[in-house]
């Protein structure tokens, strides 16, 4: 082998895609909700993952423990554009997609364009809002577009769902469909802070004096910067006996006798990208089954259905997604 074919050797190992300014980023949008939000770092982490695999994310958990707060600060850590729209039953398909209004000077319709118009979307109480408005969502969330009147309307990227429901509360909410469901990359269950957590909660709020929250945030991401970032996520390395260690765990849930209903093949593309963000916020260009393993709990949750025994049970998704994940070899 002559010197320049070692030289080209050299540079192929060197050249790793540079990850240290997406670890940079991740880290900044953790330090400024972190002024304001106390713990819920799993949950942070998650939307970081969700925002670099170009996925949407349904946020559970009961009323006051901050999800409609994180969802809209994290937002404002990005510089794009923002609205929020609260889930109603006598909300209509126009109210969110928008709607043609005769322009009098002219006598012709134009389109006036509804709230989904945005780049970050907040969805709050997404179950309360009937079959209808809930369809009205399954193309835009999917493909990135809205067909009206037989004319299509792009959104302009980003473009990210963040959908909040209450678990609880049953009367006046819709479920939402599984074809819906199945759009959302990710199900984040949010739970009560600790005792300690509650006490820096009532601290924080105290120092603040009632000032808004929203000021202390600064935007520490730019669109362009998100698409880098995006782009360098998809080039991390993922080996073909990873892919079989994702393909078992979802495969097996497909014939497993706990589950009514199992994961699609998009449920596995939805954790092999999160994977793959997982591995370049911790400064990784590969993949490693830890990474699949952060995953698969957050991106199958919302996607199974237990049988209709298991569940009299009490048995939950969670559980018998860890009975796969542990029957399952680890790739080495």
């Amino acid at each position: 082998m002559d010197g320049n074919a070692l030289d080209e050797n050299k540079l192929d190992f060197e050249n790793r895609i540079p990850l240290e300014e997406l670890r940079n980023a991740a880290e900044a949008i953790r330090a400024e909700l972190g002024k304001i939000i106390i713990g819920q770092h799993e949950f942070i982490e998650l939307l970081i993952v969700a925002l670099l695999s170009d996925g949407h994310v349904l946020i559970e958990g009961v009323p006051g423990i901050a999800k409609t707060v994180t969802a809209k600060l994290f937002a404002k850590t990005l510089s794009t554009e923002f609205s929020r729209l609260q889930f109603t039953p006598d909300l209509m398909p126009s109210d969110v997609l928008g709607t043609s209004v005769l322009n009098m000077k002219n006598s012709e319709f134009e389109f006036r364009k509804g709230p989904i118009f945005s780049n970050i979307v907040l969805i709050d109480e997404i179950n309360r809002a009937p079959a209808k408005t809930q369809a009205a969502l399954f193309e835009v969330m999917e493909e990135r577009q809205i067909t009206i009147d037989g004319e299509r309307y792009k959104m302009e990227p980003p473009f990210m769902v963040l959908a909040t429901q209450n678990p609880i509360e049953q009367e006046g909410t819709y479920a939402l469909p599984e074809a819906q469901l199945d759009r959302f990359l990710f199900k984040i269950k949010v739970d009560y802070p600790s005792m300690e957590q509650e006490v820096a909660i009532l601290a924080s709020h105290h120092d603040r004096k009632g000032a808004a929250p929203q000021k202390d945030i600064l935007a520490v991401l730019s669109p362009e910067k998100l698409a880098t970032f995006r782009l360098q996520t998809q080039e991390v390395l993922i080996e073909e006996k990873i892919l079989n260690y994702i393909a078992s765990i979802v495969v097996k849930t497909r014939t497993h006798p706990h589950l009514y209903l199992g994961g699609s093949p998009r449920a596995s593309l939805s954790i092999m990208n999160a994977a793959k963000a997982f591995a370049a916020i911790a400064g990784r260009d590969f993949v490693i089954p830890e990474d699949v393993k952060r995953a698969v709990i957050p991106v199958m949750r919302h996607r199974l259905i237990l049988s209709p025994e298991r569940e009299m049970e009490g048995m939950t998704t969670e559980q018998v997604i860890d009975m796969i994940v542990q029957s399952v070899e680890i790739p080495r």
